[in-house]
């Protein structure tokens, strides 16, 4: 069935919710102010990790029908073991918390006043957060008209008519290149893109995006393809756009305001300064509204999935436990929560990326049983052994082996360990089959 040009839009504007989140809203920004006047060049990496490569896996997932299907390419049990990996990270272990937590410790926290409980307030947001967000998720079906008519329209011209006050009325002023952004500004905006989790969602939110045209009466699956990149497209052009905004206004303020520890304190610096008081308010809405909507997409996502493998729990159960779930996570703190997610995007973020970019070439060697598990397997050693040295554990000889690689001092060590696996699977899978028809050829007809 052809889907029509209304709800292609809805599906497009609900595929840039899900992906717009906390770190969407704060690492532009804070890059912007980092990378000063090499900010065009960091923008670029930063695109590919936090556009290019989600939208990729929204496709890729849709392609395969769920992310489990894509992962068995490398081995049942290690699709097993990394679906729920993915799903606990970037949901109620990390992802989902810390979707909650960033809108209020910095666009909320901030103006409490002097003395005030902290803890209370933060409990008291969670739990209205949280209960509208389980309440969003528990009708998944409505998602297209809650998120594409209401939410995602709210937030894209909240977020321009934020850039267009900056242009009129915002100080300007543009720092050269910080730290590691002065000699790597491509290299550190590809990593930094890691932060947005946008490529492991990605894993998540295809499935709901083929799903939710199904419910449109898009059924046969090549239709379901056509409609999920055009979807991916349309949602991916938002995010650039988007994210070209912000980091630009980082970049102008990156000589104007003091650098701190995240973008946050920019875009607080930039709203108090056009809008005074009142534009804590309007940051407080726009955090939320990104939040909120992210959370959404994961609970559901994640719901979807696990009342795939148990009769046990209704998705309606799965999604009430797994927003309450995230609600006392997200009371442990802001702080706490992203000391683990560096480490864990190390670890994970490589091999999403190897199997993302392997489901969509599987066409070139179709036949060859190597290339999934030998190069996912390889890229997922140098990942954990790189996350254990970031976190300062010692790994010995083999630590010492690994560091010799290319690039890694700067986490790119998986990328020449991911070629060099490709390249022996290549030749594995030649070998393998010549030998085969060799032997065909010499049995007796």
């Amino acid at each position: 069935m052809k889907l029509g040009k209304r709800n292609m839009m809805l599906v497009s504007f609900m595929l840039f919710s899900l992906f717009f989140g906390a770190g969407n809203l704060i690492f532009p920004p804070f890059l912007g102010q980092m990378a000063g006047e090499h900010t065009p060049l960091a923008l670029l990496g930063f695109l590919v990790t936090a556009v290019v490569l989600p939208v990729l896996g929204v496709v890729v997932v849709a392609k395969y029908n769920g992310l489990e299907r894509l992962a068995r390419r490398v081995d049942p049990r290690f699709a097993m073991v990394f679906t729920v990996m993915i799903y606990l990270a970037i949901g109620p272990g990390l992802g989902i918390p810390r979707a909650a937590s960033v809108p209020f410790e910095m666009a909320i926290a901030p103006y409490l006043p002097e003395g005030t409980s902290f803890g209370w307030f933060m409990l008291a947001y969670s739990a209205v957060f949280f209960s509208l967000a389980a309440w969003l998720a528990l009708t998944p079906n409505k998602l297209v008209d809650r998120i594409g008519k209401v939410m995602s329209p709210t937030l894209l011209l909240l977020l321009t008519g934020l850039f267009l006050s900056f242009l009129f009325a915002g100080k300007a002023d543009v720092a050269p290149a910080q730290g590691v952004y002065e000699e790597a500004a491509v290299v550190n905006g590809f990593l930094e893109g890691y932060n947005t989790m946008d490529a492991i969602a990605a894993l998540n939110f295809g499935l709901v995006i083929a799903t939710t045209l199904r419910t449109l009466n898009v059924k046969e699956h090549k239709d379901v393809m056509h409609y999920t990149v055009r979807a991916g497209v349309v949602a991916g052009s938002l995010l650039t756009l988007i994210y070209a905004m912000l980091s630009f206004m980082g970049m102008q303020s990156s000589a104007v305001y003091e650098l701190k520890g995240n973008g946050a304190w920019t875009l607080r610096c930039i709203v108090a300064q056009i809008f005074g008081g009142p534009g804590a308010v309007l940051l407080a809405f726009i955090f939320t509204l990104a939040c909120l909507t992210t959370c959404v997409g994961l609970i559901t996502s994640i719901s979807q999935y696990f009342s795939t493998l148990t009769n046990r729990f209704t998705y309606r159960q799965l999604a009430l436990g797994i927003a309450f779930f995230s609600f006392a996570v997200c009371n442990q703190g802001l702080n706490t929560i992203l000391s683990l997610s560096v480490p864990v995007l190390n670890m994970v973020y490589p091999v999403a990326i190897v199997l993302i970019l392997l489901g969509l070439t599987d066409k070139l060697f179709r036949d060859n049983r190597f290339m999934f598990p030998l190069t996912v397997g390889a890229v997922s050693v140098t990942s954990v052994v790189y996350s254990l040295y970031h976190l300062g554990v010692p790994t010995g000889f083999v630590g010492d082996l690994f560091a010799m690689l290319p690039f890694y001092k700067m986490g790119m060590g998986w990328v020449p360990v991911a070629v060099a696996a490709a390249l022996i699977s290549a030749v594995l899978g030649k070998l393998t089959s010549v030998a085969a028809n060799e032997c065909s050829q010499e049995q007796p007809s």
